[in-house]
């Protein structure tokens, strides 16, 4: 044996834990074993539509609109740390511009995106500014407030928004060459945008932005004595929650081909911050599993009791923060981990 190989030898004998001698240590971390986890998650909705009857590819192209606002939310909330009650004006605001769009200058259905996404971002940048001052419940009052007002705002312009009757537009159609039907053209479209807007959010929190927000989300004061400008960072997740809401709002005008004041009522915000919370806080998994149960719990518990749909929806938000309070993303990655110690555990005494 050579000098140098002996040299090699002994490095990486001192650099080994003691105790994992002759042991095959796992050589994957937890990013590479998201990544697998994506692909495969992807590959898997990429086929489902042609697997599906159209009003089940339709429930999964409404849960990945819901997992398009909820990433904007958790970006907010899960992790800066701010209350909002009123993302659901956001979302109705992006649906509206689709749908006026659309109906009044007869747009190309992909132009609309941008705009709405814009205008949404400049909406969320500009009410950032003010909500510097506030805080908790005094935040979540505000946004509440605004959620509110939008409905009958949206009712009183009637020649712009259709009022109460609301706007029927035209879903966007499948190339000929695409040889889709309309639902999985408008699924695979939804897939699309939600892809997209996943991977645009992964790269937010894993840069220099996202430690920021998380810094500002453990404690302000120290962040700030660590060179973060706290309002900067705050109104800037403030105006990319919004877009994120605009876009998903767009994407629901494409599905629905219909949007009405009643559409955007109150609780529809309060239904997407129950979804972030139960999906889990902070995880990049938490909107996707959000999205879902937003949009088949409801359905879930009105099979269970027509006459109290609600309250079969509250029992079973209850029981989940329960069994899960880290939300579901923080159940399935416990679940993963105990499988993983299993496995070495069995690999190991094998040995």
């Amino acid at each position: 044996m050579s000098d140098e190989t002996t040299v090699l030898t002994e490095k990486t004998t001192a650099a080994t834990p003691s105790g994992t001698q002759g042991r095959s240590v796992p050589a994957w971390p937890v990013r590479h074993r998201n990544r697998v986890a994506a692909l495969v998650l992807l590959g898997v909705a990429c086929y489902a539509p042609f697997q599906l009857a159209p009003f089940h590819t339709f429930q999964l192209s409404m849960a990945l609109v819901y997992a398009i606002a909820l990433l904007g939310l958790n970006l907010l909330v899960g992790q800066t740390g701010q209350i909002s009650l009123g993302h659901g004006a956001f979302l109705a605001i992006g649906a509206y511009t689709t749908a006026v769009l659309l109906d009044r200058w007869d747009a190309p259905h992909l132009a609309t995106l941008p705009v709405a996404a814009a205008l949404t971002f400049v909406l969320g940048y500009a009410l950032g500014v003010p909500a510097l001052r506030l805080r908790g419940l005094y935040l979540a009052l505000v946004t509440l407030a605004i959620a509110i007002f939008l409905v009958p705002l949206l009712k009183r312009f009637e020649t712009l928004t259709g009022g109460s009757m609301g706007l029927t537009v035209a879903k966007p159609e499948a190339p000929a060459w695409t040889g889709l039907a309309e639902d999985q053209w408008l699924y695979l479209l939804s897939l699309a945008v939600a892809a997209v807007s996943f991977l645009f959010v992964a790269g937010v929190v894993r840069s220099r932005v996202g430690r920021a927000l998380n810094a500002i989300r453990d404690h302000e004061t120290a962040a700030e004595v660590m060179g973060v400008r706290p309002a900067h960072y705050k109104t800037l997740a403030f105006a990319w929650s919004a877009m994120f809401a605009g876009i998903a709002g767009c994407v629901y005008t494409w599905v629905i081909a219909f949007v009405s004041p009643d559409s955007f009522a109150t609780g529809l915000s309060i239904t997407l911050l129950a979804g972030l919370v139960v999906g889990g806080l902070g995880s990049l998994w938490g909107p996707l599993l959000g999205g879902l149960f937003v949009m088949y719990v409801p359905s879930l518990a009105q099979d269970v009791n027509q006459a109290a749909p609600g309250v079969v929806f509250g029992l079973l938000l209850i029981a989940v923060m329960y069994l899960a309070p880290t939300g579901l993303a923080g159940l399935a990655g416990r679940a993963a981990q105990w499988i993983g110690n299993v496995v070495r555990k069995g690999k190991t005494n094998a040995h």
